[in-house]
């Protein structure tokens, strides 16, 4: 079943998740038409790959215009206009920025896959149910309502400046008017009338002015407490969220909404400016005792110029953490000579700043790190932001080609790199730039989340274990020394994050009962755990009891394992995975004979084993393993064909496939059929064997079990044997000639 034909199956609640992050960049309907090939497609890769991007973005257009010419065949005129719409956005908005498509795609994808998982478990998850919170909700609200009433005030005391402005020009004509005449008509009855209405209107300038500037100082007052409270929150949401989508999390949508509220801010200060450097103005024409102007103005125009300098200086973050094209799903990680990405973003998006912002990148600038590495950044470390590289339309710029190089010590040797020494060290990557605008001259710096640098690839599942704890034990972006006293992490939330490495590493996230497995392996017992917490040294640098791994090194070997051998049957559910010995034999004890199910190997690093029940001739119920196989072994033969061929010789007995169905009652043809890498009684003629009229030959996992022994021998005796040839021997020897000749 594809991925999207399980996400149509979900509850609503689920439904309306999955409608928020499908908009005009990705439409939904393309998703729905062409599912089965968007899930083929390499999309992570692509995401760093502008080649790869663009060729796959010709194929999505190429795929769009078979849709197209399906449904005009079949005259449906929504369809066909829905189409040539989303034909058109492709061409037009990602031509000039492949990349950008394939990103949206591949976080649509893994968002799907996060859902998916979040359906299958009993409750949402603590972190996730945070993330939601509606408060969050109604204060998003909010914050965009006082956007606009703040807008519309600052709009509403343009006018009221227009008005004052119209009003001292009557005055001053009036009044110069009366200025010009001779002595003797100042004295006349007419005149006096005159000087009491201009007085009147003198009255009424006043009135305005002090009017107008209670209206500024209640707009600015507006906008200080948006920015202190709301706004501020949001901006700390967003990078919490940012924060967890990078270890696995929801996606952390809303950067669009808070470039927004903070781009109308902008214009609403740089507005209320304008006004007071109108009402400077009117000052220089006139002037009179107890005028408000020369007293009120200077506070005024101090408290917008303090409101626009932090309005800038927060409005400068990172849109998209560190990251190398070669690990998309491990971001902050970053090795040594080798190219990483970083996109920066500048809230108020300004016409006026379109490629006026140069900005410059460093390592580790003024910060002390508990390291004794120093490090530089090779590549383009200066660039320009523009609004013409987003699709969306931001004023970002995107660092693609920076790498991160080693400084020898004054010793003359590199630092020290020993295992958890060299992972627990962490980086930052800081930006710096300068605004100059409307007279105004602000310095802006921000820096990326903590980074670990790493020499060699062997070091990233225990720097990944890094970002994963700091990024989930805190919300302080900068706190370099964290790992010089780790807290301790809340089981329950950890669990969670764990799952998500499953869902968005390899497709599919864990469900109630595997992440109770997982918890007892942590704690050695089984526990309630919802407020338990787990020491980051039981998590990383302990070995597991009785053996030579840590908890983090096995759960990151079974990762490695499904990505690479058996990533379509961990995703189609097929696979337990994570299901202690006793709680195996507890759900196979009653199971029809031949049942069986996969589990992930407690004992071996990347291993995977199977185990079926049995029943002896006194109707006693046995339980054969097979030894785990290894990531070496499934390089030779896929997974599912040795679940399929696997053979067991029991005595003296023909050699027969013990596994009939897979837990609970699935018969295996049905689970496995369409992963078999070819049909079971297949047999090549030998001009198909790539010449010379050899027949193919196949390997098949034949084990031994003797009478006095419950477990199978290994399964690595696999036999280059055909399946023609076996059948042969099967007619002509006895099971005792093939028994000797396996063993």
């Amino acid at each position: 079943m594809s991925q999207w034909s399980q996400v149509q199956q979900l509850e609503i609640k689920f439904l309306e998740q999955v409608d928020q992050f499908y908009d005009d960049n990705f439409p939904m309907e393309i998703r729905h038409l062409l599912a089965q090939w968007i899930e083929s497609q390499d999309w992570e890769a692509a995401a760093n790959n502008e080649a790869m991007a663009m060729i796959l973005l010709q194929n999505l257009i190429i795929q769009v215009d078979d849709q197209l010419d399906r449904v005009s065949q079949e005259k449906n005129l929504l369809l066909i206009h829905n189409l040539k719409r989303v034909r058109k956005l492709l061409q037009g908005k990602y031509h000039g920025n492949p990349m950008h498509i394939a990103v949206i795609i591949s976080n649509c994808l893994r968002e799907e896959r996060r859902i998916l998982a979040a359906a299958s478990m009993p409750v949402q998850g603590p972190l996730e149910k945070s993330l939601q919170n509606s408060v969050v909700s109604e204060r998003q609200r909010n914050v965009e309502h006082k956007v606009s009433a703040i807008k519309n005030s600052a709009q509403m005391t343009d006018q009221d400046v227009k008005y004052l402005e119209d009003l001292q020009e009557e005055f001053d004509f009036r009044y110069k008017t009366i200025q010009s005449l001779e002595q003797n008509d100042k004295n006349s009855t007419l005149i006096k009338q005159e000087m009491l209405a201009l007085q009147s209107m003198l009255n009424s300038l006043d009135y305005k002015r002090k009017e107008v500037l209670s209206k500024i100082g209640r707009v600015i007052h507006e906008i200080d407490m948006l920015m202190s409270n709301m706004l501020t929150e949001e901006l700390l949401d967003w990078k919490r969220r940012q924060q967890i989508a990078c270890i696995g999390g929801p996606l952390h949508g809303g950067l669009d909404q808070l470039q927004n509220c903070f781009t109308l801010l902008a214009e609403s200060l740089f507005q209320v400016r304008r006004q007071l450097e109108k009402l400077d103005e009117l000052l220089t024409r006139l002037t009179y005792d107890g005028d408000p102007i020369p007293v009120q103005r200077p506070q005024l125009l101090e408290k917008v110029n303090f409101l626009l300098y932090n309005l800038f200086r927060n409005s400068f973050v990172v849109e998209r953490q560190p990251c190398m094209p070669t690990h998309p799903q491990r971001p902050m990680v970053l090795k040594t000579l080798i190219q990483f990405t970083v996109k920066l973003r500048l809230l108020i998006k300004l016409p006026e700043l379109n490629y006026q912002i140069r900005v410059k990148a460093t390592i580790d600038k003024n910060v002390s790190t508990v390291s004794n590495r120093r490090f530089v950044l090779c590549g383009t470390h200066v660039k320009a932001m523009n609004m013409d590289e987003s699709a969306n339309g931001s004023l970002s710029v995107e660092f693609r080609h920076l790498q991160p190089k080693e400084m020898k010590t004054s010793a003359g040797s590199k630092g020290n790199e020993g295992p958890h020494m060299v992972t627990e060290e962490l980086h930052s990557i800081s930006f710096e730039t300068q605004v100059c605008l409307y007279g105004l001259t602000i310095n802006l710096e921000t820096s990326s989340l903590p980074v670990v640098m790493i020499s060699n690839v062997s070091q990233l599942p225990n720097a990944w274990a890094s970002i994963i704890w700091y990024n989930l034990s805190t919300n302080d972006p900068q706190n370099l020394s964290f790992f010089n006293n780790p807290p301790a992490a809340t089981l329950s939330q950890l669990l969670e994050v764990l799952s998500w490495q499953f869902s968005s590493y390899v497709g599919r996230g864990l469900n109630s009962e595997q992440l109770n497995m997982l918890a007892e392996k942590l704690m050695g017992q089984q526990v309630s755990y919802n407020d338990y917490q787990l020491s980051w040294a039981k998590f990383c640098k302990e070995h597991l009891p009785g053996k030579s791994f840590t908890f983090w090194v096995w759960l990151e070997a079974i990762l490695d394992l499904i990505k690479k051998h058996i990533l379509p049957l961990w995703i189609d559910g097929y696979v337990m995975g994570f299901v202690s010995k006793e709680k195996e034999r507890i759900l196979l004890k009653d199971k029809t004979p031949g049942t069986f199910l996969l589990r992930f190997s407690e004992s071996n690093l990347g291993g995977i084993t199977f185990t079926w029940v049995d029943q002896l001739e006194n109707g006693d119920v046995t339980f054969h393993s097979v030894e785990p196989y290894n990531k070496g072994r499934l390089a030779a033969l896929p997974f599912a064909d040795i679940l399929r061929d696997y053979k067991v010789i029991m005595a003296d007995n023909v050699p027969e496939n013990p596994l009939k169905y897979l837990y609970p009652d699935i018969p295996k043809d049905k689970a496995f059929g369409k992963h078999y890498s070819c049909q079971p009684n297949e047999v090549s003629k030998p001009s198909d064997g790539g010449g010379k009229g050899y027949v193919p030959s196949v390997f098949i996992p034949v084990s031994k079990i003797l009478n006095d022994c419950t477990e199978p021998h290994s399964p690595s005796d696999l036999l280059p044997m055909s399946p023609s040839v076996y059948a042969v021997l099967r007619e002509h020897l006895s099971p005792t000639a093939i028994e000797t000749a396996v063993s």
